[in-house]
């Protein structure tokens, strides 16, 4: 059986680091988990706690709206989903991070009716890591997307969506593609090639 060899090794270590680094902390960031029947503009509202990893206020899922379509797979949420008594819909995810550790949220967003939808991202670990308005939303059927890169504070980290406009209305506010990765530190490649070289020495002693 031939030995493998140092490069073999690194495409193996590399593709390990870089599989570990794409696998998304959040649940369900795509709202798939919840079949939607009745094909294109099919729509149905639920509570969060029947969203697979969500909880918070219902949250709306649509199988496409009109030509927007969803930005990955099949479905895309509504953050302002059904009558909820008059409160603010929000709705939030917590996941496992690593204290130090870097992390890179990402997602999708658009406007169901309005250029004048506004929502609020937050990022909450032992301090608050993020709290941005986004307010740039367009109705020409088209997705925006954001990312944010983070320094995690503690052992668990909650992502939160808040509707600020409308804010108790029911239409507005789509979600979508919502991904957390995390970061490979700048000096896990170099290490990985100093085992390498080590390998090779090894083998030529």
């Amino acid at each position: 059986m031939k030995t493998l060899t140092k490069l073999a090794i690194a495409s193996i270590l590399g593709l390990v680091v870089s599989t570990a680094a794409n696998a998304s902390l959040i649940v369900n960031g795509g709202f798939e988990d919840n079949d939607v029947n009745g094909g294109a503009g099919g729509w149905q509202w639920y509570s969060a706690s029947d969203v697979n990893g969500w909880d918070g206020s219902n949250i709306e899922i649509w199988q496409d709206f009109g030509s927007i379509g969803a930005y990955e797979g099949e479905q895309h949420a509504e953050l302002n989903a059904h009558p909820n008594g008059g409160d603010v819909f929000s709705i939030f995810q917590t996941f496992s991070t690593v204290e130090g550790a870097s992390y890179e949220l990402f997602f999708a967003y658009g406007a169901r009716r309005s250029d004048n939808e506004a929502f609020q991202v937050e990022l909450l670990g032992a301090s608050t890591l993020l709290d941005q308005l986004i307010d740039d939303h367009t109705v020409n059927n088209v997705w925006e997307t954001f990312s944010y890169t983070f320094t995690a504070d503690s052992s668990e980290t909650t992502l939160r969506f808040t509707a600020i406009t409308p804010d108790t209305g029911t239409v507005g506010n789509f979600l979508d593609g919502i991904s957390d990765v995390a970061v490979p530190a700048p000096g896990t490649l170099l290490l990985l090639g100093g085992a390498l070289n080590g390998f090779g020495l090894r083998r030529k002693q």
